[in-house]
């Protein structure tokens, strides 16, 4: 009989994502998938599974699962502490949990989302090609909560016999993020465009997968006049009639009516990602978009 996993509390958020949905935007589908994708890829890759392969994402830790056949996960993101029937754990590595045993996650020292993944990856029907959880959407399986079950799929590929993965924590204090200009970068004054990358912006609490709410220096425009529909992209920086600009992040919307000043670049989105509401961030404008592996503007 297969494995699975039996939820016992969720904490604040915890969604089933993989790398999400690709090429779907022209018929309104948003990508979705892991907001720290990098993360989602090593835990995967510590397991011996498709970099691709399905796992929990946890908000803020607070989730706890019950093993119904024994199991083997890795932890990656923020770094919770992590423990197994009560016997503390080091994320970044690979973890045995045997048939019955209680696995916890507390909430993180620093950064915001973590990636629990299982050998065999999370397991259970796709929509449209993914079983990533679209929360603005409803694409995919709805947030996790107590009882319900996730189905561990087969192994497919050995074990990579890596015991530790050491990599860097997120960013604690102050976050620098990268951007270039926007499409409608013009529509805003020369002021605003200034203040934009010379003042620090603060993460407000109103914040979820679907982007961050910021507050800072007003962004003026120079142009009034309605804006029709646009496509949006991931790391968009929209700035409704309030001059205070909202980052999206994986579940943003397909389109939008408000303008675009600039959009952060891909590198920097798993970065993004893990910023917490309270903590500041900073633009640096780039003449150009760097690209890496793992990081999408779909």
């Amino acid at each position: 009989m297969s494995a699975w996993l039996e939820v016992v509390a969720p904490g604040p958020l915890a969604t089933v994502q993989d790398l999400g949905r690709t090429g779907l935007g022209a018929l309104g589908v948003g990508h979705s998938g892991a907001a720290d994708a990098p993360a989602l890829r090593l835990a995967n890759r510590l397991l011996g599974n498709a970099e691709a392969a399905a796992a929990v994402e946890v908000t803020f830790g607070g989730l706890e699962v019950v093993a119904h056949g024994e199991v083997t996960v890795a932890l990656t993101g923020a770094p919770c502490p992590m423990t197994v029937d009560g016997r503390a754990h080091w994320g970044f590595g690979v973890v045995t949990v045997p048939d019955g045993a209680h696995l916890r996650l507390s909430a993180p020292d620093t950064g915001l989302r973590s990636y629990l993944a299982v050998r065999g990856g999370i397991g259970g029907p796709q929509q449209l090609g993914s079983r990533s959880t679209d929360t603005l959407a409803a694409l995919g399986p709805t947030p996790l909560a107590p009882g319900d079950t996730l189905l561990v799929g087969s192994p497919t590929g050995p074990l990579p016999g890596v015991d530790l993965a050491p990599v860097a924590h997120p960013v604690v204090g102050d976050v620098t993020l990268r951007i270039v200009d926007g499409p409608r970068a013009d529509w805003f004054t020369s002021g605003a465009r200034e203040a934009l990358v010379s003042e620090p912006y603060d993460v407000t609490a109103d914040s979820n997968r679907v982007g961050m709410r910021l507050s800072g220096p007003v962004l003026a425009r120079q142009r009034d006049e309605e804006l029709p529909p646009e496509g949006m992209v991931c790391g968009a920086l929209q700035v409704p009639p309030s001059g205070q600009p909202t980052l999206f992040l994986a579940d943003h919307p397909v389109t939008g009516g408000y303008p675009v000043i600039a959009v952060v670049v891909g590198p920097d989105l798993p970065l993004a990602a893990q910023v917490r509401p309270g903590q500041r961030i900073t633009f640096v404008r780039v003449p150009s978009a760097p690209l890496t592996p793992g990081a999408s503007h779909d």
